[in-house]
């Protein structure tokens, strides 16, 4: 089985809870939405909660989120195909893995195309107090252009992005504390060209922290969504 379900920062306890509630096996597909939080500071707060995803039996997928470093520019990642297309993983931790942008995977017959990164709004605020922060947070052309290339090429059944098309963005979410006109939002605006021009079943994203469903638009914070959606997993 698939399930849905959004970002962690790095307390992964209820999820893993969760997987052993509902007795997942390693035939079980977790994808997170990005902001796993498991490549984050560095060294043993990312090294534990690894470690933690390790013991669980699942798999766990990963779209890349604001709040981590890209698997590509850590030298422990290596690349390997699953289920048709490329993901990032380190032996320690084989069934972490962490999505390529605009790959698409094959899981239970349903074709997902991974489409990550979002503008960080803490942004200042992190590097002011010497917090991490990557310049490569959000798509560059170069992966919007395979992405657009991928879709050109492949039927989707169901697109898996950490923010949402700029249409859809739940302005009840938005963080009192920012001042909105200084959001970059070309993630957000990019990907409502990506909606508008491509069919799909479904589309699953996190980074709003909130669970809110739009028609086909799922937004998962807490909440976890299995393949036989509309309806949330038990």
């Amino acid at each position: 089985m698939i399930f849905y379900t959004g970002d962690i920062h790095g307390s992964g306890k209820a999820l893993f809870q969760w997987c052993t509630e509902q007795k997942l096996t390693e035939n079980d597909t977790v994808i997170l939405l990005g902001d796993v939080g498991a490549n984050y500071y560095g060294g043993d707060w990312d090294k534990n909660l690894k470690t933690q995803f390790s013991r669980q039996a699942p798999t766990f997928l990963c779209i890349h989120g604001n709040h981590e470093i890209r698997p590509a520019n850590l030298p422990t990642y290596r690349t390997m195909e699953w289920n048709g297309g490329t993901v990032w993983y380190e032996e320690a931790f084989p069934n972490l893995l962490f999505a390529k942008d605009g790959e698409i995977y094959d899981l239970e017959g349903k074709r997902h195309i991974a489409i990550g990164g979002a503008y960080s709004v803490d942004k200042h605020y992190r590097l002011k107090n010497k917090m991490p922060w990557w310049v490569d947070e959000q798509p560059s052309d170069a992966i919007k252009e395979y992405v657009e290339q991928q879709l050109k090429n492949n039927k989707i059944d169901i697109i898996l992005s950490h923010t949402c098309p700029h249409k859809y963005i739940p302005t009840e979410a938005f963080l009192p504390s920012v001042n909105q006109n200084t959001v970059d939002s070309k993630t957000e605006r990019w990907l409502d060209t990506i909606e508008e021009n491509t069919g799909y079943s479904a589309w699953f994203c996190g980074h709003w922290h909130i669970d809110k469903r739009i028609d086909r638009m799922h937004f998962l914070f807490h909440g976890i969504e299995s393949a036989s959606f509309p309806e949330a997993a038990e």
